[in-house]
C-alpha cells in the first residue's frame, strides 16, 4: 500500500468522524461523541503513518527528503498539523465541538490533495535552494502556526454565536491561547524562513509575494494580541480581527500561489 492510497483512505475515516459527530448532535447524544473522537484519533494514526510511509518512499527512489516540499505534500501536512493542534491540544469539554469543525475541513483538504486532477502527489527531486535542513524547520514552525490560528478561529466563531460575552467564556482563554502559540510559531517560521533565504538566495528578505503576506498575516494577528491586551480581555473586536487574520492565512497559503515568486507551488 502506497501513501497516497492511505492518505485517501484518511479522508473517508475524517468524514466518518465528522458523520458520527452530527449524528450525536441531531440525536443529542452526547455518548456519541467518544465514538468521534476514536475514529479522528484512527484517522490521525493512518494520517501520521501515511506521512511518513512518503518520506520513506522518498528514500526508496533515491531522493530522501522531509515530504513538505510541493503543493501536495504541504496540504498533507497542513491537515495534519490541525488536526494534532485539536486532538491534543484542548481539554476534552471542548475538543469534540471543534473536531466537528476541524474534521470535515481536514477531510476536504486531504480530498483535494489525493483526488484533484490538478494536484500532482508525485515525490520530486528538490530544486538546489531547498536541500537544506532549514527547509523542515521554516515549514513545519509556519503550519503549526497556521494550525494554531485555524484552531482559534473556530473558537472565534463559537465565541461570536455566544452573543458578546466572549470576555467571561471559558472558551476566550482557549481562544487567546491558540492564537499565542500560533503567533510564537508563526514568528519563527518567519525568522527561519529569513535565514533560509539569506542561505539559499543571499538575501534576507525579497518582497516575494509570499513573504509580504506573511509580514501582512504577522501584523494582523500581532494587532489581535495588542487589542486583547488594550481591551483586557477577548472583546468581539479581538475575535473579528483573527478571522481576518485567518483570511490572510488562507490568501497566504494558496492565494499566493497564482502570482508570480520563489515560492508559488503552481
Amino acid at each position: 500500500m502506497t501513501s497516497g492510497t492511505i492518505i485517501g483512505i484518511v479522508t473517508f475515516v475524517y468524514l466518518g468522524a465528522f458523520s458520527i459527530s452530527i449524528v450525536g448532535r441531531i440525536l443529542g447524544k452526547d455518548s456519541l461523541d467518544r465514538p468521534s473522537f476514536y475514529a479522528a484519533v484512527g484517522g490521525f494514526v493512518l494520517h501520521t503513518a501515511g506521512i511518513l510511509l512518503r518520506w520513506r518512499e522518498s528514500y526508496s527512489l533515491g531522493i530522501g527528503h522531509v515530504p513538505l516540499s510541493n503543493f501536495y505534500e504541504s496540504l498533507v501536512f497542513f491537515s495534519w498539523a490541525t488536526v494534532l493542534m485539536t486532538l491534543f491540544g484542548i481539554r476534552e469539554e471542548a475538543r469534540n465541538r471543534v473536531l466537528s469543525f476541524v474534521t470535515p475541513a481536514a477531510a476536504l483538504v486531504l480530498g483535494y490533495a489525493s483526488f484533484s486532477p490538478a494536484i500532482d502527489s508525485g515525490i520530486q527531486p528538490l530544486i538546489p535552494a531547498l536541500k537544506s535542513n532549514w527547509l523542515a524547520i521554516h515549514v513545519i514552525t509556519c503550519f503549526f502556526g497556521y494550525a494554531s490560528f485555524a484552531v482559534a478561529s473556530v473558537f472565534g466563531i463559537f465565541l461570536l454565536r455566544n452573543g458578546g460575552s466572549q470576555g467571561v467564556h471559558p472558551w476566550a482563554e482557549v481562544f487567546y491561547r491558540c492564537v499565542m502559540i500560533g503567533f510564537v510559531f508563526f514568528t519563527v517560521g518567519i525568522l527561519t524562513g529569513s535565514v533560509w533565504a539569506q542561505v539559499a538566495w543571499g538575501r534576507y528578505w525579497g518582497w516575494d509575494p509570499k513573504e509580504t503576506w506573511a509580514l501582512i498575516t504577522w501584523f494582523i494577528y500581532a494587532a489581535v494580541l495588542h487589542e486583547k491586551l488594550r481591551s483586557g480581555g477577548v472583546t468581539k473586536r479581538v475575535v473579528v480581527f483573527s478571522l481576518i487574520g485567518l483570511l490572510s492565512v488562507l490568501f497566504t497559503y494558496f492565494g499566493v500561489n497564482y502570482l508570480p515568486g520563489l515560492h508559488s507551488y503552481l
